[in-house]
């Protein structure tokens, strides 16, 4: 009988011997890909293994196309229990299992220790426990998006469930009517410590009750009752479910069931064979032995993100009298995103989210014009990040919007999964560096430049005024791949070039990786980035009339810089970067780097934020750190002086 989809009512009995064969099987791969690679987590993965197979054999996934628009999303949260996974979807066809046996956690191979979203039926890469039901809520808001009809079912281990990012996922899905979503949580009561409620105690039944849930409760390796909760769950439309699953860490192998030690320990190799024997397998480990010894491994090819169908519209520039703050002119362009994209058939979804900041991060123009397009996650960072980074994977054109201090500095981690994961991402923060003034030291967002250049995915864009700023929300909407976007909290004078025209208005066009002669001279070069750049001008015009011809250096990309533009810039001899960022880890940083690695010869100062700042007004922070308009005059005058 066909089960794809939980069609049948109730799971027959010869379906349920044949799911009992195939996990029967399937232990006996994970205690041989663990023996043979000594290391991995036998333990939670003997003990999901049921549900693992249940799940591939009987929800709308197909092995001979794991990547179809319709499929359900099957999310493992707990990725530790790699070893099941691959085994259940091994055995229903997704793959040749030998390969994932022998090559279980070997350099090069894309079965590694924690699930990866390159194994075909694997939707999303995890390993940093609690971040499984955020991935889900992603791909519901996906599916609702592109108006596509599929279930998303969330497995998760127990001991997660401490994780506090999983109550923001809950509350989200709730106000969402995510009904589509399906937790399995595998209640086996360990982990690695020991018992989950002396670990930390927990209510996880009440915990979703409480949430609005409902909550299904079972015996985890019971393939009728397995079958059946889930098919209630499908057939629930007025809230997402959650099943408990009671489970038995080991489950199996007489010796291993229910002692905590092996969560993250393999087996021997003899106790390991005692173990197939019991399980009446094969004891082939030998072969796995020899083809562990001599198999190539070989990584897919990146997937390639789907073409990006939205009209970006024209851009607006800002004339030299208008005093417009960066943040201002990006909500500008998202009002205009919403205007044109809104009802457009055949394009590309938009979707922006938002942590109780719209009015802030200015979004909420976006909102009003394309509200059923705008999530607002609340004071939920963690998990709104992780929606965000599942939702661009999926097709749609994702923004999400926050201050630098949460949409960085909290959420890297969020960040860092999305970039192992592929993301598409548009991340835009406001309210960085010292410009945020009064809020003092804690909001004041001045490391961004080095935590997310340890991103390899991302790719940041500073954009120096309201006019830049235009172009490159313009570019990065259509462009493939993630982008981070910083800007500061005021309003500043467009930035002009020396007839007094706007710099970055008509005819200037974003060109990523080039950077920007804001200023020419043969004196010093200022080598500056987003808001500090009209005080590097400023800094250029007063030296001019003093008889120091100084150029200023516009450098927006900051993850690939212009090296021939900084080469040309030492040419003059001098260079100092001016920056609203920490100094140690900044433009200056970057810049020094290339100056080491070109071997220029040119005499080089760093002017930066060396410490953190206090509350008071922008101007009286950057005179603090050294960093006023006249401190950057007397630097270079210096330096000129010195050559």
């Amino acid at each position: 009988m066909e089960l794809r989809g939980f069609s049948a009512k109730k799971l027959p009995d010869k379906a349920a011997a044949r799911l009992a064969e195939t996990a029967r099987l399937a232990r006996g791969d994970i205690l041989k890909m663990t023996t043979l690679a000594a290391s991995g987590h036998p333990g939670g993965s003997m003990s999901s293994i049921d549900v693992y197979v249940v799940l591939y054999s009987c929800a709308n996934v197909d092995p001979k196309n794991p990547r179809k628009k319709d499929r359900d999303r099957i999310v493992i949260s707990h990725g530790h229990t790699s070893p099941g996974v691959y085994a259940a979807l091994g055995r229903v066809g997704f793959f040749d299992i030998d390969e994932a046996i022998c090559t279980f956690r070997t350099a090069g191979s894309r079965y590694e220790g924690h699930v990866e979203r390159c194994v075909p039926g694997v939707e999303w890469s995890t390993g940093n426990l609690g971040q499984g039901l955020s991935a889900a809520c992603g791909f519901a808001l996906a599916g609702r998006l592109h108006q596509l009809d599929y279930q998303v079912f969330v497995v998760m281990g127990d001991g997660e469930q401490q994780k506090g990012q999983i109550t923001e996922a809950r509350r989200f899905a709730k106000k969402y009517g995510l009904n589509n979503i399906t937790v399995l949580v595998d209640l086996n009561g360990l982990q690695i410590s020991g018992e989950t409620g002396c670990v930390m105690p927990q209510n996880i039944k009440e915990n979703f009750l409480s949430d609005g849930w409902q909550v299904i409760e079972i015996d985890g390796h019971d393939y009728h009752q397995i079958y059946g909760a889930l098919k209630r769950a499908i057939d629930t439309k007025d809230s997402p479910v959650a099943i408990i699953a009671r489970t038995v860490m080991g489950k199996g192998v007489s010796f291993m069931e229910g002692d905590e030690h092996y969560h993250g320990a393999p087996l021997k190799e003899d106790q390991c064979r005692a173990a197939l024997e019991e399980l009446g397998l094969e004891d082939d480990l030998d072969k796995y032995k020899k083809m562990r010894a001599t198999v190539k491994t070989s990584r897919p090819q990146e997937s390639e993100p789907a073409p990006v169908n939205i009209d970006v519209g024209e851009p607006h520039t800002y004339s030299p009298d208008d005093k417009i703050d960066n943040r201002g002119a990006y909500g500008r362009v998202m009002k205009d995103l919403a205007e044109l994209n809104s009802g457009r058939k055949g394009g590309t979804p938009i979707a922006v989210l938002d942590c109780d900041l719209a009015v802030s991060c200015k979004t909420d123009g976006f909102a009003a014009v394309c509200e059923t397009c705008f999530f607002q996650g609340g004071i939920q960072e963690h998990n709104t990040a992780t929606i965000a980074g599942a939702l661009s994977v999926e097709d749609v054109v994702t923004f999400f919007s926050d201050f630098g201090v949460f949409g960085v500095d909290e959420t890297f981690n969020q960040e860092r999964l999305n970039d192992i994961n592929e993301a598409n991402l548009k991340l835009v923060c406001t309210h960085n560096g010292l410009d945020v003034g009064q809020d003092g030291k804690t909001h004041q967002c001045i490391d961004y430049v080095g935590v997310m250049n340890n991103l390899f995915g991302f790719k940041i864009i500073s954009p120096a005024d309201g006019n830049q700023t235009d172009r490159v929300i313009r570019y990065i909407a259509r462009q493939p791949g993630s982008f981070f976007v910083p800007m500061g909290r005021s309003k500043y004078q467009v930035i002009t070039r020396e007839d007094g025209t706007a710099m970055f208005g008509d005819g200037y066009e974003f060109q990523y990786g080039k950077a920007d002669v804001v200023r020419e001279g043969g004196a010093a070069t200022i080598i500056s980035t987003g808001t500090m750049v009209h005080r590097a001008v400023k800094a250029a015009d007063i030296l001019a009339g003093k008889g120091c011809d100084t150029g200023v250096l516009n450098i927006s990309c900051l993850t690939d810089v212009d090296v021939e533009a900084i080469r040309r810039a030492a040419d003059n001899g001098v260079i100092v970067t001016y920056e609203d960022h920490n100094v140690r880890t900044g433009l200056g940083s970057i810049v020094a780097n290339v100056v080491a690695e070109q071997g220029l010869a040119v005499k080089f100062r760093r002017m930066g934020v060396g410490s953190y700042a206090g509350s008071g007004s922008p101007e009286e922070l950057w005179g603090e750190q050294g960093l006023s308009v006249e401190s950057l005059v007397d630097t270079v005058e210096a330096l000129v002086k010195s050559k």
